[in-house]
Order: C-alpha cells, then sequence, then structure tokens
C-alpha cells in the first residue's frame, strides 16, 4: 500500500523537476530552516502542553474523580505517564529523524495505511478540538469577569471564541479521599482522560525534527526538561486551586483561575483573565506552528493536497493549512460544551498514543540492528501500554457514544485512502481538475511548495522527493522566487 502512495506521490508532480532541481541547486526557493534549538525546544513543548489545558481541565478531573485527593493522585500519574510516553517518542524520533511525528513513525512502521488513518482524524477532529478548546477557554475568561453570577451565554461564548493559599483543609489526608459522589472505575478513567488533554502536545517537538538544530541532541534534552517541569507546575497548581477553594466551588465554576483570583488577589483579580489570554494566544500559536509541519509531512507522502503543505513566498507561513485548519474549527465551534470535545480529542489521541508507542516494540523486533542514538528499555513502552489499555477499555465503557463517534470518524479514513491515496491510475480529467485547484489556490494565497534541499532538509532523499512533487506554479514561476528564503 504505501509504494502505492509514494509512486503517486511521485509521478504526480514529475514534469516540475526541472524547475524545482534548478532552485535547490542554486540555494534559492522558499524553505524552511533548522533555527530551532534548546531553549526554543522546550518553549514549543511547554508552551503547548499549558496553553489552555491547566484552566480547563482541573474541573474535569476533579469532577470525575470524585474526591481532591484523587484529583491530585490522577495529575501526578499522568504526569508520570505523559513522561514515559515522552521517552518512548524520544527514541522514536531519533530513530526516525522526520517531522509528522507519530504520523511518521506510524506510517513507516505499520504502513501507508495506518499512517493516513493517524493523519486522517488529526485534520477532522484532534487538531480542530485542539483549537475550538483553547478558543472557548479564551472566551470563558473573558466573559466570566462580566456574569460574575450566572454562566455566560453559549452564543457569546462562540462568537467570542471565533474571533479570538488560604485554607489547607482538603489537604489533609483525612479530608482530600472524602467523596462528593460514588467511586466509579469509569469516571476515573474519564478522569485521566481529562488530565491527558491538559499534558497535550508533550509530543508536538517530533512534529518539526526536521527543524531542530542537533536533534539528536536537542529532542531528548528538550523532553527530558520540560516535562518534568510541567508535572510540577500542573501539580502545584491543582494543590493551589484546592487550598483556595472547596471542590464544590470548583465544580461550579465554569472559570477556575478566575475564582481562584477572586478569592485571593481581590481588586487585582482581573490579572487572571489576562494572564489566560496570553497563555491560550501562546498556546494556539504553538499548535498552529506544529500543525502545519504534520499537513507538510503528509503532503509530502502524497496523502493530503499538496496546497495544505505550501508557504507563503514573502512570509513563509503555510497560509492553505491555517486556513484550513480555522474552518475546520469553527465547524468544531457548534458545540460549546468543552469537556464532551477533551473527550472526543482524549479518546482518539491516546489510541494512537499507544499504536505510536507500539510501533516501537515492533521495530525492535523488525530492525533490531538499526542505530539508535537513544535505547530505552522495553519495560517503559509496555507501562505504556498497560495503562493506555485501562484508559480506553474503560472510556469506552463510561462514554460509549463519544468514543465509538471518534471511531466512526477515524475509520472514515479508510474508503478515502483507498480513493484518494492508493489509487494511484485516475483518470485524467480529475487530475487536470485537481492541477488547476491546485493553480488556482496557489495563486490566491500566494504560496509555493517549501524546497527541501541544502541545510533545511532532514535528508537527500527526501529533498529529491520534494522537488518531485512541486506543483505547476512552482514550476512555472520558480525563477521569480530565487531570492525568496526564510
Amino acid at each position: 500500500m504505501t509504494d502505492g502512495a509514494r509512486q503517486r506521490s511521485s509521478t504526480a508532480g514529475s514534469s516540475a523537476k526541472g524547475a524545482g532541481d534548478g532552485d535547490a541547486a542554486s540555494g534559492g526557493g522558499v524553505a524552511l530552516k533548522k533555527e530551532i534549538g534548546l531553549v526554543s525546544a522546550c518553549g514549543i513543548i511547554v508552551g503547548n502542553i499549558i496553553g489552555s489545558g491547566i484552566f480547563v481541565s482541573p474541573k474535569g478531573v476533579m469532577e470525575n474523580a470524585s474526591s481532591v485527593g484523587v484529583a491530585l493522585i490522577v495529575w501526578i500519574i499522568t504526569g508520570i505517564i505523559t513522561a514515559i510516553g515522552a521517552l518512548c517518542y524520544a527514541e522514536l524520533g531519533v530513530t526516525i529523524p522526520k517531522s509528522g511525528g507519530d504520523y511518521s513513525y506510524v506510517k513507516d512502521i505499520f504502513g501507508g495505511l495506518a499512517g493516513f488513518l493517524r493523519l486522517w482524524i488529526a485534520v477532522l477532529v484532534i487538531y480542530p478540538t485542539n483549537q475550538a478548546v483553547i478558543a472557548l477557554t479564551f472566551s470563558n475568561y473573558v466573559l466570566q469577569p462580566l456574569f460574575p453570577t450566572c454562566f455566560p451565554p453559549e452564543s457569546g461564548l462562540r462568537l467570542l471564541a471565533a474571533v479570538c493559599l488560604r485554607d489547607y483543609y482538603w489537604l489533609e489526608p483525612a479530608n482530600a479521599f472524602e467523596p462528593f459522589q460514588e467511586y466509579d472505575v469509569g469516571l476515573i478513567a474519564l478522569a485521566f482522560l481529562q488530565g491527558s488533554f491538559a499534558y497535550g502536545g508533550w509530543n508536538f517537538l517530533n512534529y518539526v525534527t526536521e527543524e531542530l538544530v542537533d536533534p539528536y541532541v536537542n529532542l531528548p534534552r528538550a523532553i527530558f526538561i520540560s516535562i518534568p517541569l510541567v508535572t510540577f507546575v500542573y501539580v502545584f497548581a491543582n494543590i493551589a486551586y484546592v487550598t483556595a477553594m472547596s471542590p464544590q466551588e470548583l465544580l461550579a465554576s465554569n472559570a477556575v483561575a478566575v475564582t481562584f483570583g477572586e478569592k485571593l488577589l481581590g481588586v487585582m483579580s482581573w490579572i487572571m483573565p489576562i494572564s489566560v489570554a496570553l497563555s491560550t494566544f501562546g498556546g494556539v500559536n504553538g499548535s498552529l506552528f506544529t500543525s502545519s509541519r504534520l499537513f507538510f509531512a503528509g503532503a509530502r507522502e502524497g496523502h493530503l493536497p499538496s496546497l495544505l503543505a505550501m508557504i507563503h513566498v514573502k512570509r513563509c507561513t503555510p497560509i492553505p493549512a491555517l486556513l484550513f485548519t480555522c474552518l475546520s474549527t469553527l465547524l468544531m465551534l457548534c458545540t460549546s460544551d468543552m469537556y464532551t470535545l477533551i473527550n472526543y480529542v482524549g479518546f482518539i489521541n491516546y489510541l494512537f498514543y499507544g499504536v505510536t508507542v507500539a510501533g516501537q516494540i515492533v521495530l525492535r523486533i523488525k530492525q533490531p540492528d538499526l542505530h539508535r542514538p537513544i535505547k530505552v528499555s522495553l519495560i517503559w513502552p509496555v507501562i505504556y501500554l498497560l495503562f493506555w489499555a485501562f484508559l480506553l477499555i474503560f472510556s469506552l465503557y463510561s462514554e460509549p457514544v463519544v468514543c465509538g463517534i471518534g471511531l466512526a470518524i477515524m475509520l472514515t479514513g479508510v474508503p478515502v485512502y483507498f480513493l484518494g491515496v492508493y489509487w494511484d491510475k485516475k483518470p485524467k480529467c480529475f487530475d487536470a481538475f485537481v492541477d488547476k485547484m491546485t493553480y488556482l489556490g496557489q495563486k490566491f494565497c500566494v504560496v509555493v511548495y517549501p524546497a527541501m534541499g541544502g541545510s533545511s532538509s532532514g535528508s537527500g532523499e527526501e529533498g529529491e522527493e520534494m522537488k518531485e512533487a512541486r506543483s505547476p506554479l512552482a514550476k512555472d514561476d520558480g525563477d521569480n522566487h530565487k531570492s525568496a528564503d526564510c
């Protein structure tokens, strides 16, 4: 199956190869550079994780955990499991040093169909949902001070989203595990799912591996620095929440940090909504940055229309991918229930996290002699997969409709893959139509396919592949953009 997709990718743009070779050979063309150092790499991980999760998930975790003590345990265990998963991804990231993260790993290990399903669900659900939750978080925290005695109206939340330690009672062991509802294993699994959303973004650095300076060193270092730091911040932020308010107050609040600020900061409580707004804007920036690289990797393999991987000739930003993400996010805003959105994305995300980590074990068996700059003990992926199985089974038990819809959306990618990717002998009229739409899209957005030669490429083979996949506009106007380099 992979060969079919690869053959389609290489033949689709073979007529443009001459102009592409000329641009790459001269060192010109629009390109992405290796400019992400250790500090920037840590910023990508921390910024993407903290974005909005810590301001949204505490309520969902507390609601399903049934007590303060269990909620804090959920935060700690989720942080540890995230660190284990990041450790497994660090090995995969330096073993398969390609942008695209788990999409690239799943595709290389399990084949084109599995990789496409990961990309398909990311395009349809994961990234739009992440953006929707961040936008709704922003609108919640901006509007909450204007509606101090009630919840903000849903229409206002959607509109604004589209435009986008005084008491230690609850930390005492006798009170921390006092349940305010009956314990339920399924609900605790959902608490872990809510907590895992707050840690979402820990694997985003793997999406930009080819732009990392010395990825064999900086990728694992950034992971080892960032994950413990975020876990520390999250655990103590939740301790701060429960020392300032009771579980009932936390559950009654639709903007936990605003309630926290009102109790502790008094007249300065306006600082909290502004801080959350800044954090969510930073989260949006990081999410858009990494999602564009996922689209880039998918289009390079022939799994997405090449237009989505193109960048602006002057600003070097993936305009078509950003527009597509924005439109799909607006569709997700049809519901303002953030916790349903989180369950959607959490279940599907964890499903493919487990598949990717299982791929690490499969790769060890299939290619035991493959060069691995980092080689972790297989006990870590086994621990991760055991937790993964517990989470998915009980989440499916507790929320069968939400999880079932997520699985159904993922499976719709199977016919799309065979019709759009594997079937490489499409009618000439269809190929001509796609080329015409690509040409019009390039003209409208003023974008071209990035050149992948010289220092900006992860490997020479990938650079040649990119040159062959160039679109009609790159062939016609390639000489006009030799000076554009970013």
